[in-house]
């Protein structure tokens, strides 16, 4: 919302009024004095006009999750454990899932509460690089580099996916960098070029990587470089 609108809208002025409020330097975000009127605040930000709360912050979380298998990808299920079991229950309100991994992939997982933040995380179009590291159940043919690099059809969605890229690591291990990260997206390219996943795990989603420190099952807050860098 722009800051003009959310000081008419919550102050009860005009809109007038309310720009005139935030040209003369009555109005703080965070803190500091905003004089742009269409200055994007979220529900994120503490905003005051001549020190009266417009909005208070409401407390942002974003969660770095080593998943392990048997974990589904949600926040509520009926019959499998969801991976919010594996994170402290006073972190859950609002909770959901940037860029799902099925129940048997492991890794990398963000959870947060900011849906702006996820979206430019996971959105295919803004292409953000994901990359695995896959075990396949045939060894990894020769033609598969040059197949994912001219982007596989997808039927159901009647697309081509981005470009990907394969590094070889032995005969059945191979780390692999997609752009979009559609629905089971690596085990389908790997299914149309005759082969079988047989184990996934993300190791990272755009320059936030993975932390060595956390054992399956165990998380920790993004740092502010990590949330930044999205």
């Amino acid at each position: 919302m722009k800051l003009s609108r959310m000081v008419s809208n919550q102050n009860g002025v005009s809109r007038k009024r309310a720009n005139a409020l935030i040209a003369t330097g009555r109005v703080s975000v965070n803190g500091k004095v905003c004089r742009n009127t269409q200055h994007d605040v979220s529900e994120f930000c503490a905003v005051t006009a001549d020190g009266d709360v417009i909005q208070q912050a409401r407390p942002s979380r974003y969660i770095m999750l080593n998943k392990p298998a048997g974990y589904l990808s949600a926040t509520v299920d009926d019959i499998h454990p969801t991976v919010l079991k594996l994170i402290d229950p006073a972190l859950h309100e609002d909770l959901h899932i940037g860029g799902r991994l099925d129940r048997a992939s492991t890794g990398l997982l963000i959870l947060t509460n900011d849906g702006n933040w996820s979206r430019r995380l996971t959105e295919p179009e803004i292409k953000i690089p994901k990359v695995y590291r896959v075990t396949t159940e045939n060894p990894i043919t020769a033609d598969t580099h040059q197949r994912f690099s001219d982007g596989i059809w997808f039927e159901y969605e009647q697309l081509t996916t981005s470009p990907a890229q394969i590094e070889v690591l032995d005969e059945r291990e191979a780390r692999i960098t997609i752009y979009e990260g559609r629905y089971h997206q690596v085990k389908r390219m790997f299914h149309a070029v005759g082969n079988r996943v047989t184990s996934l795990h993300r190791e990272r989603m755009g320059r936030i990587q993975l932390d060595d420190e956390l054992t399956a099952g165990e998380h920790r807050p993004l740092t502010a470089e990590e949330i930044a860098s999205v």
